[in-house]
């Protein structure tokens, strides 16, 4: 391996564990803020979290695609989380209100910061792309198992320090002359690409609808919650490699047989719940793959696209549309 094929996947590699360890701290903290209440309050503060995480990230994809200097965005959204485990540690009667504000758009402005830098970093690689999302779904589910101040100072201690040595090693990344050439912004893009876009941004929905159904039909314990994550990261990772061995198409059609004879057998075991849900998170990468084909140039907005699509997909699956 070439010393500049190293930090390629060095970098990308850190931010798949910059994004374990965000994901894990903002529901570390969310749910630390509800520990002393009702988990049932738990319903608001989330609303609030997921709108300015998920539904903001169009507009700081945005940010990411106009910035030069993009690594204050990645120093941004740590202060950001700094300041929400400041508020919780500390008690504030405020940070109830406040915490979920600072998490969530410190959640937003670090994924489409490192959508954007895997790219940079790595080209539209499937693997690489597959890599840096995945992390995030374990992170989650170990932070609903094992949430704790401790676990919360953890997870701020080390985002604090693979952040410093990320833009340590980009730095060095740079005199190697590794980063690929970013595309120009384009204020024009073909009416044709933004209806495919449309057609993606809608199978993201239908996918996340089809990934809760899964989910929501195992009955869970921590090590069934733990599972689930892990299951949801594995699945993403090995699509990334499944679609750069086998072939993008043929990696699809197999996920489609998979996913169906998993949706037939709905009622069944929870082993088939669970390779459905692997099967269906392997689409993750490709489809941010193709994104990132259609708006060259423009790739942070085209990861916002994708993790907004996310929620009305989340949504219509809280209704039942089967036994």
């Amino acid at each position: 391996m070439d010393i500049r094929t190293k930090y390629r996947w060095h970098l990308v590699g850190i931010g798949a564990l910059l994004h374990f360890l965000v994901d894990g701290l903002c529901l570390c903290c969310l749910y630390l803020i509800v520990f002393p209440f009702s988990f049932s309050y738990l319903t608001g503060i989330f609303v609030v979290y997921n709108v300015l995480a998920f539904l903001t990230q169009p507009l700081t994809g945005l940010l990411a695609d106009r910035m030069r200097d993009r690594h204050w965005m990645l120093l941004a959204a740590v202060v950001l989380l700094l300041a929400a485990v400041m508020t919780v540690t500390f008690g504030f009667s405020f940070a109830a209100y406040l915490a979920p504000v600072l998490l969530g758009i410190g959640n937003s402005l670090f994924h489409v910061w490192g959508g954007k830098q895997v790219v940079l970093k790595a080209g539209n690689d499937t693997r690489a792309l597959g890599l840096f999302v995945s992390t995030g779904a374990f992170g989650l589910a170990v932070s609903m198992v094992f949430f704790s101040l401790s676990l919360l100072y953890f997870f701020l201690l080390a985002l604090c320090l693979l952040a410093v040595a990320y833009l340590k090693l980009e730095q060095n990344d740079v005199r190697v002359g590794n980063a690929l050439q970013e595309k120009p912004w384009s204020n024009r893009i073909e009416k044709s690409r933004w209806l495919l876009l449309l057609v993606v941004v809608a199978f993201v929905m239908f996918r996340s609808f089809v990934g809760e159904s899964f989910t929501s039909a195992i009955v869970k314990d921590n090590m069934v919650v733990l599972l689930i994550g892990l299951t949801a990261m594995l699945g993403k990772m090995a699509g990334g490699w499944l679609a750069r061995r086998m072939g993008i198409m043929l990696t699809l059609a197999a996920v489609l047989v998979v996913v169906s004879g998993c949706l037939l057998c709905r009622s069944s075991e929870r082993y088939v719940m669970l390779t459905g849900l692997f099967a269906v998170n392997c689409t993750m990468p490709v489809t941010l793959y193709w994104a990132n084909g259609l708006l060259k140039g423009r790739e942070g907005l085209a990861f916002g696209l994708l993790a907004a699509a996310l929620i009305p997909g989340f949504l219509l699956s809280t209704f039942p549309l089967w036994p």
